[in-house]
C-alpha cells in the first residue's frame, strides 16, 4: 500500500504512524523494558558457540534506525568474524593496552578499574564469534568532491547505543572496548581515510562460567534533575 505523500517545499513527507498503546500496557512495557536492561552488563568472557548472522544483522540494521545528524548516518559497521582477522586486532590492541596499563594510564585512573579487574590481555577479541568494529565518518565522497557529515560523534554514539540494546534484547553479549590508540584497526581491515575507529565491539553468547564485577549503578536521585510546574 503506497503511502499518501505531501510535498513540502518540494521534498516529499509521508504520515507518520505508531501503533496505538492504552496507559495501562505502557506502563507495563516500561517496567518489563527497565527489568531487561538492568540484566545488561559488560562482558569479557565469551562462549565460542556460534550465532546467527541474520540476528548479527538486524541488529545492526536496528542501529542504524538511530537518529543522526541531517539523516546522514555518518559511519560503517564492520563485522568480522575471520579467525585470522581477530588474532590480527587482538594482538594490536594487547600492544596498545600493555603501553596504557603500563606506561599511559594515571594512577587515578588504575584505581578506578581496579574494580573491575581488567588489564592488558583481551582474549575475548578472539574468543567471541564477532567484532563489531564500528567507524564513524568526519565525511563523505560525492564522486571526487568531500560531503560533510554533522553530529558525528552524537549520531555514531547514538547508533551504538541503538546496537547495544538490540543486541541485549536478542540474548546476546557484547563489550564496548576501545584500546587507545585503535588506528591500527584502519589498517588491519584497510579502510578509507575519511573514516576513524569509534569502538570495537565483540558480540557473543556469555561464557557459562562467565563472572561479572558485583558493581552498582547510580540511583536515578544522582542522575535525574525534574523540572515540574509548582
Amino acid at each position: 500500500m503506497t503511502e499518501d505523500v505531501t510535498l513540502l517545499n518540494g521534498f516529499p513527507f509521508i504520515p507518520y504512524r505508531m501503533r496505538p498503546i492504552s496507559p495501562d500496557e505502557m506502563s507495563r512495557l516500561a517496567e518489563e523494558l527497565l527489568k531487561t536492561f538492568r540484566t545488561r552488563r559488560s562482558v569479557r568472557e565469551f562462549s565460542r558457540e556460534p550465532v546467527d548472522r541474520a540476528v548479527i544483522m538486524n541488529c545492526l540494521e536496528a542501529a542504524s534506525t538511530a537518529p543522526s545528524g541531517a539523516n546522514k548516518q555518518p559511519y560503517t559497521f564492520c563485522l568480522v568474524s575471520d579467525p585470522h582477522l581477530k588474532k590480527q586486532i587482538r594482538e594490536a590492541a594487547e600492544k596498545e593496552e600493555y603501553e596504557s596499563y603500563t606506561k599511559r594510564m594515571s594512577d587515578e585512573w588504575l584505581d578506578d578499574i581496579r574494580p573491575l579487574q581488567t588489564d592488558w590481555h583481551k582474549p575475548f577479541l578472539e574468543t567471541a564469534p564477532y567484532l563489531i568494529v564500528v567507524f564513524k565518518k568526519a565525511f563523505d565522497f560525492a564522486g571526487k568532491a568531500k560531503k560533510n557529515n554533522y553530529y558525528v560523534t552524537e549520531s555514531v554514539g547514538l547508533a551504538c547505543g541503538f546496537l547495544l540494546a538490540a543486541l541485549h534484547q536478542v540474548g546476546l553479549a557484547a563489550l564496548t572496548h576501545t584500546p587507545s590508540p585503535m588506528n591500527f584497526l584502519s589498517s588491519i581491515l584497510q579502510r578509507p581515510e575519511n573514516e576513524r575507529p569509534f569502538l570495537l565491539i565483540p558480540v557473543g553468547y556469555a561464557a557459562p562460567d562467565a563472572l561479572v564485577p558485583d558493581i552498582k549503578r547510580k540511583p536515578r536521585s544522582e542522575l535525574l534533575v525534574e523540572y515540574v510546574e509548582n
